[in-house]
């Protein structure tokens, strides 16, 4: 038989498949991938527009209050804008490639090609990464949780209990923060069970005055009470103690004296140059009016030396 003699005539219905039928079907699936992709971009877009205008967590939205304390927190607008955008970012991402992975195995199928082996590959591949990755997907899952709630940002002085310091970078696997000695820790947001955050909405210093024991603590708390309304009232102070201060009165007794406490509620992370200023005058004040601040003296007693 020659080569002219042979049927190279496609069934009717196969042919209608492999040229009509099929690229339609696969530009359908595109198309319809592409629009759900749009979709939930909008959706995710609108999202993180809702989240760029949040307010203070425990303020009534729109108050005074509200937008009293929201301008006191450092970079509080730049961060949230940050916060959402990137949160934003990764839905996408993680939309994006699902919505990817379903069009090519979809578009496999309609090629004729056995998407069962891929399908149980992918199950196996995923169930191995499952356990392999547990502490990855662990501070991943941390991580997110972490930016999207707004626990700390960076600028903020935290405690992570091991580590404490000042935040420099916020990542979703690990959180880079410095101590007050200059030492760098980084800390997987995975291994991270507690936050102390002394930077959010407000702060409050609190002063333990250890007067002596024949001080009259009747005068000492009115001494107190002055020198901190005083120092409220100052124009220096104007943005940086944001409520009238407070003295709670005697917190306890040491050995050395009676202790009076003192509190002002400030701004974020202006907790200690209000606490070193109220230092001060409260040590200037004391010595006008004679009320003793006690002191411990050691006495050493050098040795004889050897004859």
């Amino acid at each position: 038989m020659s080569p002219l003699d042979v049927n190279w005539d496609l069934p009717a219905g196969t042919a209608y498949d492999w040229f009509v039928a099929a690229p339609l079907s696969i530009l359908l699936i595109i198309v319809l991938g592409l629009a759900l992709r749009w979709f939930i971009n909008r959706a995710i877009n609108r999202l993180v527009a809702r989240a760029i205008k949040g307010t203070v967590p425990g303020v009534i939205a729109n108050s005074k209050a509200g937008e009293f304390l929201a301008d006191l927190r450092p970079g509080s607008n730049e961060r949230r804008k940050q916060r959402a955008e990137t949160m934003g970012s990764l839905l996408k991402s993680i939309s994006t490639g699902v919505i990817l992975s379903i069009v090519i195995v979809m578009v496999l199928a309609q090629l004729s090609v056995n998407i069962a082996p891929i399908i149980a590959s992918a199950g196996i591949v995923g169930v191995a990464l499952g356990f392999g990755a547990q502490n990855l997907v662990k501070d991943l899952l941390s991580g997110i949780f972490m930016i999207l709630e707004d626990q700390y940002g960076v600028g903020d002085v935290v405690d992570l209990g091991e580590a404490s310091g000042t935040v420099e970078a916020v990542g979703l696997r690990v959180t880079r923060l410095r101590d007050v000695n200059g030492t760098v820790w980084y800390v997987r947001n995975g291994e991270i069970l507690r936050v102390g955050n002394q930077s959010q909405n407000w702060a409050r210093t609190v002063l333990d005055i250890t007067v002596d024991y024949e001080a009259d603590l009747d005068r000492v708390q009115t001494v107190l009470e002055e020198e901190a309304t005083a120092m409220y009232q100052d124009e220096q102070f104007h943005d940086v103690i944001i409520e009238q201060p407070e003295v709670w009165g005697v917190e306890r007794f040491d050995k050395d004296g009676a202790v009076v406490r003192v509190v002002l509620k400030t701004a974020p992370l202006q907790q200690w140059l209000v606490a070193r200023a109220m230092r001060q005058r409260v040590k200037a004040r004391f010595d006008k009016e004679g009320i003793r601040i006690p002191t411990t003296f050691r006495t050493t007693i050098d040795e004889e030396p050897p004859a």
